[in-house]
């Protein structure tokens, strides 16, 4: 068991690397979405999914609820 930790090590390293860069993406991801900011930068405008509806399908949020600056 110990020979194969040791001949293993690099990649359970590289795989705990990615998993824990994976977990802070997420984290990110949905503090941004309860603090209300859209994935696509919330410029409807320029979003091809918000013309036929009337909030954006790709974030959730309504037409003219959010600019391009946020």
């Amino acid at each position: 068991m110990l020979s194969w930790l040791s001949d293993n090590l690099v990649n359970i390293a590289l795989i705990a690397a990615i998993v824990v860069i994976v977990a802070l993406l997420i984290r990110v991801m949905a503090r941004d979405r309860r603090a209300g900011k859209a994935p696509c930068g919330g410029n409807c405008a320029s979003c091809g999914a918000c013309h036929s509806c009337s909030s954006c399908s790709s974030c959730g949020v309504a037409k003219g609820k959010m600019t391009a600056d946020r």
